[in-house]
């Protein structure tokens, strides 16, 4: 087929020689390279993967939906490169994708948890452990994540893979999927994922995409591993009407469709909605020792009815502070088995907790020496409990450190970033490809230089999330010109809880350790009251940390790690 003789290119062969001595963060880091391999080759030996949809919780099995929507997340027959190399929908592929071959991460490569498969969303998105790299919170190990070779020659996502525990919260804000903030349901972004890049489809591809994956859909004999474990054919299943499914997965009314008869769209449509419900079950327990800290003296753990997050938090600070005898936690109170870690919150977790918790004296002015000695983190403008975000977009120079750290000090502050009319009227020389725009550069959305929602506010090519992220980040009606302005740099907040399993931080992937983000706040906080933070959030300025703050800090959010699982 057409696909199958592009992706033998010689252009693609070359890239592919290259893949296989690059890890996740590309050349150069050699924290994450991966050793090389034989092309072609079935790679290193690796542990068996049998993972069944259906696994209890609480002691009962997952909702029929959600253990479906599990089954289809493992699926790796959606992926281009099956499309382009199979000999029959039912038939193991004769050699795997090489990019499944290894799993980089900061400390080497791992084997591959698919290799001799081809991608799908757990690959990116892991949870059980893997090789003995520690589980994840459905995120992967490395900085950004390798994505099948195509034309393009790209190797890896622009991004660091974030955690999707937690991630369909409810929330008062407008609903946004991405660091960008590209995606306003979840549906959406599982069809543009299965559909595009990160599965290996170019941006000229998804019809084709869609029709292969409705093609695996119609003509999976139920024969496959997740198929034994997980009720058979998925024309059956999906149905939901043939007596023999079992009953724990007889799926309810509105997520059944009819493969037979139903369209293309239809049948991707259903698995969206499935996958959906899959993330949707994907909570943290609140069982970490700040949480137990909270129960064991009486500290509200929620939101009164009506209350916001930041309100919240600010009437926690006044609880915290007015603790005349905290009761702390110790190994008596639980234990870890996912992290190499204590359960404990002691004094020094508690002093984190109060720096987090404080915000900027009102009656000082900024430059006041008295604001140094305050120890204000200013954490909760941005994370406030009890989910420690406010899922809104902002600055704290993540960027800006990326791009002065591969270009010089002060390189940021000197990039040309053109206006909104400059920038739509040449959408291929700076906006991300499409499909309208499948040859774009994206060149503000890469390991390079990625200037966040910039890329998708105002974008002619993105209409969905338009009306929400002006809602969000434009209340005022500025023109949407200086609306844009506003926004370089600027990304979604991302929680804080569990960071233990989550690792490397930041959307860039450049910190492995929480010190290094908190120095990174510290530094940044002064390079904004300087005006060296190009475009940083205004919360930035407000942060006051001293040296003997940041132990203290690490400690309590390591305080917010439990035992995912």
């Amino acid at each position: 087929m057409k696909a199958d003789r592009q992706f033998q290119r010689t252009p693609v062969a070359a890239a592919l020689g290259a893949l296989v001595v690059l890890g996740a963060a590309g050349a150069g880091d050699t924290a994450t390279r991966s050793t090389p391999l034989p092309l072609g080759g079935p790679g290193p030996p690796r542990p068996e993967r049998r993972e069944p949809a259906i696994r209890p919780r609480g002691g009962a099995a997952d909702p029929p939906e959600v253990a479906i929507g599990e089954r289809l997340f493992l699926e790796t027959r959606f992926a281009q490169y099956f499309a382009a190399h199979m000999t029959g929908i039912n038939q193991p592929l004769a050699v795997g994708d090489l990019v499944l071959a290894t799993l980089p991460t900061s400390d080497g490569p791992l084997p591959g948890p698919f290799a001799g498969k081809s991608m799908n969303c757990r690959n990116c998105h892991l949870v059980d452990d893997t090789a003995g790299a520690g589980t994840r919170t459905y995120c992967d190990y490395s900085r950004q994540s390798l994505v099948p070779l195509r034309e393009d020659g790209q190797l890896h996502t622009p991004r660091n893979s974030p955690t999707l525990v937690d991630v369909l919260l409810p929330r008062s804000v407008p609903f946004f999927l991405h660091f960008d903030g590209q995606f306003t349901t979840p549906e959406d972004l599982v069809i543009a994922t299965m559909t595009g890049r990160n599965f290996g489809w170019l941006p000229s591809e998804s019809a084709q995409a869609i029709a292969h994956i409705a093609r695996v859909i119609r003509e999976d004999d139920g024969r496959d591993d997740l198929a034994q474990l997980d009720g058979g054919a998925y024309s059956v299943v999906l149905a939901g009407t043939d007596p023999s499914i079992p009953a724990q997965l007889v799926l309810p009314t509105e997520y059944r469709v009819d493969v037979k008869t139903a369209s293309d769209g239809d049948i991707l449509g259903a698995i969206a909605r499935l996958i959906t419900a899959y993330m949707r079950s994907l909570t943290f327990a609140n069982t970490s020792p700040y949480d137990v800290f909270l129960s064991k003296n009486g500290l509200p753990a929620a939101q009164d009815s009506g209350e916001s997050d930041l309100a919240y938090s600010r009437r926690l600070r006044d609880a915290v502070n007015a603790l005349a005898s905290p009761v702390f936690v110790g190994p008596s109170d639980g234990t870890f088995t996912e992290h190499k870690q204590e359960f404990v919150f002691g004094p020094q977790e508690l002093t984190g907790l109060k720096i987090f918790l404080r915000e900027p004296l009102p009656q000082t002015l900024a430059g006041d020496p008295r604001y140094l000695s305050t120890r204000t983190g200013n954490c909760i403008a941005c994370h406030p409990a009890p989910r420690f975000t406010d899922s809104s977009f902002h600055n704290i120079g993540s960027t800006q450190d990326q791009y002065d750290a591969d270009n010089g000090a002060g390189s940021f502050q000197r990039l040309f970033i053109p206006d909104l009319d400059y920038r739509n009227a040449r959408y291929d020389d700076y906006l991300p490809p499409t499909e309208q725009h499948p040859l774009a550069s994206g060149a503000f959305k890469s390991s390079a230089a990625d200037l966040g929602v910039w890329n998708v506010f105002a974008n002619p090519d993105m209409p969905a999330p338009q009306a929400a992220l002006n809602s969000l980040l434009n209340p005022d009606g500025r023109s949407t010109a200086d609306a844009l302005r506003g926004l370089v740099g600027y990304f979604k907040t991302p929680t804080l809880r569990d960071l233990g399993q989550s690792g490397p931080y930041l959307h860039t992937g450049r910190k492995r350790t929480l010190e290094e983000v908190i120095e990174l706040y510290d530094d940044n906080s002064d390079a904004a009251r300087d005006g060296r933070l190009r475009n940083g959030s205004p919360e930035m300025a407000d942060i006051f940390l001293v040296e003997a703050d940041h132990e203290p800090l690490a400690a309590f959010l390591r305080s917010l790690n439990e035992d995912y699982h």
